[in-house]
């Protein structure tokens, strides 16, 4: 996911080579939550359930092994894909903590979970502030 120009300041000049190395050499081109590969179309049941072609077997959103039952919620109706695209991602959201131990490769599935806590967090506070500009100003929000 590339950053937005408003917050390009806050990663280093080297964020590109650094990524990369967090990505392809210490995770090895899958995601280290979920073990997901870089580039490939996975097939998935959008519960964090997909199927991993090289040990031919379905796996759950932690990565590990599961078996499913035929007929289980007719899940062979609701197999989807998607490509699957790693990111580097701060494990404390902040950006200028770049030790490798901060850094963890993440695909988009797994960085929309890690990121859920802080997107709430930013959205409650965009709505306060439109509200509070509301009360101020007499605004549509109010």
């Amino acid at each position: 996911m590339p950053i937005r120009r408003e917050h390009r300041f806050f990663y280093p000049i080297d964020w590109p080579q650094l990524s990369a190395v967090i990505r392809f050499r210490r995770a090895k081109g899958r995601c280290e939550a979920c073990g997901r590969p870089h580039g490939e179309t996975v097939w998935h049941l959008g519960d964090g359930r997909w199927w991993d072609v090289q040990a031919g077997s379905w796996r759950d959103g932690a990565g590990q092994l599961v078996c499913l039952v035929v007929g289980e919620d007719d899940v062979l109706g609701s197999v989807r894909t998607t490509r699957v695209v790693l990111a580097a991602a701060h494990r404390n959201h902040d950006t200028s903590d770049n030790r490798g131990v901060n850094l963890i490769a993440v695909c988009q599935r797994c960085h929309m979970n890690h990121d859920r806590p802080e997107h709430k967090r930013r959205r409650w506070r965009t709505l306060f502030r439109r509200k509070a500009a509301g009360d101020l100003f007499g605004g549509p929000y109010t």
